[in-house]
């Protein structure tokens, strides 16, 4: 961060003598106010989902943001330059524990999954006490995220409503797929998930066509899209995912929890997923990212993985 010290700055103010009139100057000094100093805030960086160390999607998380600025936030998600970058502050709702916002390197999102999950973990490690303890409930833009534990210590969080679904628009369709470089037949189902950074996503016969892909974003930069595919029965992982996030600066989102929520709820409703299962996703990139979908008899999807903190110290912010 910047530390802004009190500048003094000269201004020339001219002097009427008798002899010349407005001839001669002299330097005026004005003082500028100093902008807030910055402080030392408890940091980490958290591994998620993933069981293997380095093997998920990083997250920066600021413990105890309060007081920080929209602007500074900002200014030190594009810094990390990470998929996203995550500060903590005290809730408005005395419904929750904690209130959350979330950055990209490119702006501000309404939730995110496993920023959701890293920062659960990070406050929990920090000392932060659940009103109740078999639930965390995080503030967002998006509303009320509930975050459980299992037997294990593991996180999973309630996937939020989505605010728009239903296919795609045929002329946004033909841009995903010429961006994908894929033929219009291998598009087995489409839909709009989103449940706040506007996510859509297209259905691939099969995971390795997902692996396959080698997406053009110039053709989309507006676009936040990801694609699925199955695996054959009996594999470890049900499904391949990838998500690219073109629109706030992301190319491709190594493991994506809000876009795994969202599309769990639409093969919920189509009735394909009635069970949990696992998701595979950052493979191309060299990850071992592994999420759990779990179904409740509710009908509450829960979106779940590892959480490990890898960097534990201070920011400057």
């Amino acid at each position: 961060m910047f530390i802004a010290h009190k500048r003094i700055l000269p201004s020339r103010k001219a002097i009427k003598t008798p002899a010349n009139g407005y001839t001669m100057t002299s330097i005026e000094t004005t003082h500028r106010k100093a902008a807030p100093m910055p402080r030392t805030r408890p940091f980490a960086q958290v591994d998620v989902f993933s069981p293997e160390a380095y093997g998920g999607n990083p997250l920066a998380v600021i413990v105890d943001a309060e007081g920080m600025s929209e602007q500074d936030m900002q200014r030190i998600a594009r810094w990390t330059n990470l998929s996203e970058t995550t500060f903590i502050l005290p809730p408005t709702s005395h419904e929750a524990d904690y209130r959350l916002r979330i950055f990209t390197p490119g702006g501000e999102l309404p939730f995110a999954g496993h920023p959701t999950l890293g920062s659960a973990h990070a406050w929990l490690e920090h000392g932060g006490t659940p009103h109740d303890p078999e639930r965390i409930i995080q503030e967002c833009r998006a509303g009320m995220i509930p975050i459980r534990p299992d037997d294990n210590g593991t996180l999973s969080f309630a996937a939020p409503p989505t605010t728009r679904t239903g296919p795609l628009e045929h002329e946004f369709l033909e841009r995903i797929v010429d961006a994908f470089g894929i033929d219009p037949s291998q598009v087995s189902a489409h839909q709009w998930v989103d449940n706040g950074p506007g996510w859509a996503v297209l259905r691939l016969d099969t995971a390795q066509e997902v692996l396959n892909l080698d997406p053009d974003l110039s053709r989309i930069p507006d676009a936040m899209v990801g694609a699925i595919g199955a695996y054959p029965p009996g594999s470890p992982a049900a499904f391949e995912m990838r998500t690219f996030a073109p629109r706030v600066g992301v190319k491709e989102d190594p493991v994506c929890g809000s876009m795994n929520a969202s599309v769990g709820q639409w093969l919920a409703r189509t009735g394909e997923t009635t069970h949990p299962y696992t998701i595979s996703q950052g493979t191309t990139l060299g990850r071992t990212g592994r999420i759990t979908i779990t179904p409740d008899t509710n009908g509450t999807i829960w979106i779940g993985g590892n959480t490990t903190t890898l960097f534990n110290g201070t920011a400057l912010a």
